[in-house]
């Protein structure tokens, strides 16, 4: 797992810093990594996970003219 540090700029808003970290920790996938991570994931789960994000990929390749 990685690690965000945002450190203040002079003059810089708290509103602003925080905005900065939460782009920082959406961008980095740290989020993500720990919703995957907050429950055990059975191999049958991720394999149908799998297989439905393939398809979805699929069906918007499809919609928008990218086969």
């Amino acid at each position: 797992m990685t690690m965000v540090v945002v450190k203040a700029k002079p003059g810089e808003s708290m509103d602003r810093l925080i905005a900065r970290f939460r782009k920082k920790i959406l961008n980095s996938g740290v989020l993500l990594e720990y919703r995957e991570r907050e429950r055990h994931k059975t191999e049958a789960e991720k394999r149908k996970e799998s297989k439905y994000r393939v398809a979805h990929l699929r069906e918007l390749d499809k919609k928008w003219g990218r086969v």
